[in-house]
């Protein structure tokens, strides 16, 4: 069977690992074309992976006859607008979260994606592939912890990493939509169900910069879904030891808990300090073989012509409640979904 032509657009942080993994780490993938506006970066890319052609102009690069699929790696804004296009110039797709950052966008792609059944549309809720949390579904599906019903997610980034935070702020959507649009996917898929009721809040504790656009540096969420279950959702920017997931899962039998002490390795550290573990600093290296097995899972799909798990109606859903979550915290009131 012949090799999926991908061609990768967005050349950032995220959009260079998935580049590279192309290059070298995705059975039956190559990476035929790169794409970026940024010209020393597609010439990085092309001259260290040996990438055919590159493109400073998406439009151009979806005439390429010799591409089978495209990796959206882009900025938010233009996710929707990208995957309509490639869709219609007859491409899989892979599309990076948010699926967009307005609820009119989402649905756009939704419709994009029904006008095109051949086609393979994956979205990249990419902890759905991590080891840990596939274990912790099975277990639930399996009736480990009897009836889940709390989902507790923390997502929180390093304060080293705040001046990118807040040059990011204008465009991101709000923490909701930029970062707890992972742990609302999880919510969604573990418990079951879909938000009934929100109510967030939150603050600048440290950097009033958030503010100009209605957000904050730390914020929560509590949900309640429509079969009864709760989630408490929890985004921060200031987190002093690093970039740290944690998501508890309690059942009526039992509970699940997925890197409860957020560390790099195992490995302990005994110096001057004591006994210290490592934690990671980005979420390129804490879910590094999730972002590997996801875009192998899309590029099996369009081989084996099955349909992924992670749809564009979940990008929808998440992004319709990561909005609710922001109005709450502006508005200070419940949210009815």
């Amino acid at each position: 069977m012949k090799k999926v032509r991908i061609g990768m657009v967005g050349l950032g942080r995220l959009g260079m690992k998935h580049a590279e993994n192309i290059a070298f780490r995705i059975s039956g993938a190559e990476l035929s074309a790169v794409c970026a506006w940024e010209p020393e970066r597609v010439e990085t890319a092309r001259r260290e992976w040996a990438v055919p052609r590159g493109y400073a102009d998406f439009a151009r690069m979806l005439g390429d006859t010799e591409l089978d699929a495209v990796l959206i790696a882009s900025s938010s804004a233009a996710h929707c607008r990208q995957i309509e296009q490639a869709l219609e110039a007859g491409l899989h797709v892979f599309c990076e979260k948010p699926l967009g950052v307005t609820l009119e966008e989402c649905v756009q792609a939704e419709n994009a994606v029904g006008r095109h059944p051949d086609r393979v549309f994956m979205l990249g809720f990419m902890r759905r592939f991590d080891p840990s949390y596939r274990r912790a579904k099975k277990l639930i599906d399996e009736g480990y912890i009897g009836r889940p019903i709390l989902f507790r997610g923390y997502s929180v980034d390093p304060e080293s990493a705040i001046e990118g935070a807040i040059r990011f702020a204008p465009s991101s959507g709000g923490q909701f939509l930029d970062m707890s649009v992972h742990d609302i996917d999880l919510a969604r898929w573990m418990l079951g169900g879909e938000a009934k009721t929100v109510y967030a809040t939150g603050g600048c504790y440290a950097h009033p910069e958030f503010a100009a656009y209605g957000d904050g540096d730390n914020l929560a969420a509590l949900v309640r879904f429509d079969n009864g279950a709760m989630a408490f959702f929890l985004a921060g920017r200031t987190a002093a030891h690093g970039y740290a997931v944690e998501t508890e899962i309690i059942g009526t039998k039992a509970s699940l808990r997925i890197a409860n002490v957020p560390q790099k390795d195992f490995v302990e550290l005994l110096d001057e300090r004591g006994v210290v573990r490592e934690c990671s600093q980005s979420f390129l290296e804490r879910f590094e073989s999730a972002y590997l097995a996801e875009v192998q899972e899309f590029v099996d799909c369009i081989r084996e012509k099955r349909t992924p798990q992670a749809s564009v109606h979940d990008g929808t859903m998440a992004t319709k409640l990561a909005f609710a979550a922001t109005r709450s915290f502006r508005e200070e009131q419940i949210i009815q979904l």
